[in-house]
């Protein structure tokens, strides 16, 4: 996945902005996962030679690519989240800071610490952090377009913060997530933001499977976030049909 010029306004939140006022900072003051503690996605992908490490096919695999993804899923975000906000009147205040940390407890949300192998929203401090380690080590195997969905997911948090949604189960809030950051990425793609490259469809799917829970565990459950099926029908439903499809309201 590779960024382009341009801009273009987006369209409405379908209607629900409008009613709300927008606020930043401490208002949940908890912690949304974007992914259950868990090891490190495995590539499906088979290796160029029998002792080939299993990497990304286009073969961009350094900290200073990784880093540089990141920026961009950054700013994209804010650049399509500014114009939804904007096509319904309102002004967009962007997530204050995205920090990555490399050890459990490095970094805290409302007192409590941030395990490994996890990208958070924090909303008591409106900022994204990420376990670096894990996240290169994805992009490594899955792919930038994995990176681009997780970042995604997790801006998702935030605008669900600014909107005031509260829903009743973690998994309706994160299913919703995952379809706003299928719309996010799927509109920036129709704006001329971001291209779709070969491939990036396998990996959002692959990174999809990943993340998902075990489809024994009750959907109800604290915590949950959805099967991989499930996960992967949201964000697919947002990356085609865009946030009418995402129960904005």
């Amino acid at each position: 996945m590779t960024a382009r010029s341009g801009r273009r306004p987006g369209g409405p939140l379908a209607g629900l902005l409008a009613a709300l006022v927008l606020a930043s900072g401490c208002v949940v003051g908890g912690v949304n996962e974007g992914a259950p503690q868990q090891p490190l996605p495995r590539s499906t992908r088979q290796p160029s030679s029998p002792q080939g490490e299993q990497t990304r096919a286009d073969g961009t695999t350094s900290v200073a690519e990784f880093q540089e993804d990141m920026a961009v899923a950054v700013d994209k975000a804010e650049i399509y989240w500014t114009a939804q906000f904007r096509a319904s009147g309102r002004r967009f205040q962007p997530v204050r800071r995205v920090v990555p940390y490399q050890r459990e407890g490095e970094v805290s949300c409302a007192g409590q610490a941030l395990p490994r192998n996890n990208a958070v929203y924090c909303s008591a401090g409106d900022f994204i952090a990420y376990d670096v380690r894990w996240s290169v080590a994805a992009f490594r195997q899955v792919g930038d377009a994995f990176l681009y969905y997780l970042l995604g997911h997790e801006y998702a948090h935030g605008i669900q913060v600014r909107l005031g949604i509260r829903a009743q189960f973690t998994i309706q809030q994160e299913l919703q997530a995952d379809c706003m950051a299928g719309a996010y990425i799927g509109g920036s793609i129709e704006a001329g933001q971001l291209r779709l490259e070969d491939g990036d469809l396998d990996e959002f799917r692959e990174g999809l499977l990943a993340v998902g829970d075990d489809p024994d565990q009750p959907w109800f459950a604290e915590g949950a976030h959805g099967t991989a099926e499930q996960r992967t029908d949201h964000f697919f439903r947002g990356y085609e049909q865009g946030l009418a499809a995402c129960n904005l309201g």
